[in-house]
């Protein structure tokens, strides 16, 4: 029997993009906060690798109870997390900062327009949702 889902990969996908980029926000903003702190070393977040490996290993369906069941799936989407590390953008100043704020700026500025391009697809995807579910009308 087919799985049914009101969401499909797709929108499951960009949710936990949306997730992870507003996380992604949060270290960069952090760093640019410290940018004047002595001994601070910035945190860098990266997903993109893990989130492309687990859209390529499709879930497999759990052991079902009755062959009419609908299936049970492991999405491995949902338990992406991210990688946080920390190192410095160039170099470590005389003070031990590590915080070059041109890059972390530009960081900052590429994560918020992936992040509104995100959410513009995944809101493009509800309202068709939405458009089939009113009959077209």
């Amino acid at each position: 029997m087919p799985e049914i889902r009101l969401f499909d990969r797709t929108i499951q996908m960009l949710g936990k993009v949306l997730d992870l980029r507003q996380r992604q926000q949060e270290l960069i903003a952090s760093n640019i906060a410290n940018a004047e702190t002595p001994g601070y070393i910035p945190a860098r977040m990266s997903f993109e690798k893990d989130l492309a490996k687990a859209l390529e290993n499709r879930p497999q369906p759990q052991a079902q109870p009755h062959p009419r069941h609908i299936p049970i799936v492991a999405n491995r989407i949902d338990n992406l997390e991210g990688t946080t590390e920390r190192r410095a953008d160039r170099g470590v100043g005389m003070d031990g900062n590590g915080v070059d704020l041109d890059m972390q700026l530009i960081a900052q500025s590429e994560n918020q327009l992936l992040y509104e391009t995100s959410a513009q697809i995944i809101s493009k995807k509800l309202a068709t949702l939405k458009y089939v579910c009113q009959d077209g009308r």
